[in-house]
């Protein structure tokens, strides 16, 4: 794994080199982008509790990174940063946010309502993919996304969901309405943390792009890579498929920052 990263970090270039920031959104879902001053040192770390966040380097300044969970009130959330000897405090002011409902029929009622030996499945696989979620590498991620799959957006990040009338987690990612067969892009440079055949995400692609930045890849007909691979931008993950729990073909794309589901959009370049 050691050599997957030294892979990793040759690919990005430099440590320091300068990223397009996420839109800065400190609402639930949202990230928050926590300007920590002048990049005239080395680079400072930062922890929402016991949990490591991303610092990267724009226009000589360092930033923070914060995802912030779905479930978070309004109020403020509090992260702590250290600089060599030194430890201070930045606070974070979450916003509001509503997301509307969405109601969804699922043919396979299993997917809704699971037996006995598919819940067990279901919490096999649960351990695999809140381990990959929780990585954090040393390297700086770049956070200037492309979008996987060239289609219109259709289900949008937050959505409080029902399958067959009953309520189910919200909508962690970000669908694109896009047939089956049609190609999955790797949004920006990383290691693939994980494939695999999942109980509701059918065939999927992690990629672990450095610092608890993992973008995962849902629903997949095929994938085109394997755990280990050092990935670039733009180069081919899989195809679209109607694999898992789905009512029919698309591209489930999620991105996890520091363990927490956060929306695609805002890493996505704006006009």
């Amino acid at each position: 794994m050691k050599t997957n990263h030294l892979v990793f970090a040759l690919m990005l270039g430099c440590t320091t080199s300068a990223v397009a920031l996420p839109k800065h959104a400190p609402v639930p879902g949202g990230v928050a982008v926590v300007d920590l001053g002048p990049a005239t040192q080395e680079a400072p770390t930062a922890r929402i509790g016991e949990q490591q966040i991303a610092i990267v380097r724009e226009n000589g300044r360092w930033f923070a990174l914060l995802g912030i969970p779905l479930d978070t009130l309004p109020g403020e959330m509090e992260i702590r940063v250290f600089s060599g000897s030194t430890v201070a405090t930045r606070t974070v002011g979450i916003q509001i946010r509503n997301y509307p409902e969405q109601r969804l029929t699922i043919k396979d009622k299993r997917k809704v309502e699971p037996n006995p030996d598919d819940l067990a499945r279901i919490e096999r696989e649960k351990e695999v993919t809140e381990t990959v979620k929780r990585r954090f590498s040393g390297t700086p991620p770049a956070t200037d996304f492309t979008l996987p799959a060239n289609g219109p957006l259709s289900s949008r990040f937050g959505l409080r969901r029902f399958f067959n009338g009953l309520p189910r987690n919200p909508h962690a990612g970000l669908d694109v309405a896009v047939g089956t067969g049609a190609p999955v892009t790797a949004p920006a440079d990383g290691i693939v943390a994980n494939v695999g055949d999942y109980f509701f995400n059918g065939n999927t692609v992690f990629i672990d792009h450095g610092q608890g930045l993992i973008t995962a890849y849902m629903h997949l007909s095929r994938t085109n890579v394997r755990a280990g691979q050092a990935i670039k931008k733009g180069e081919l993950l899989g195809a679209v498929g109607a694999t898992g729990r789905v009512t029919g073909p698309h591209l489930h794309w999620a991105v996890i920052l520091n363990n927490t589901p956060v929306d695609p959009e805002l890493f996505l370049a704006r006009p």
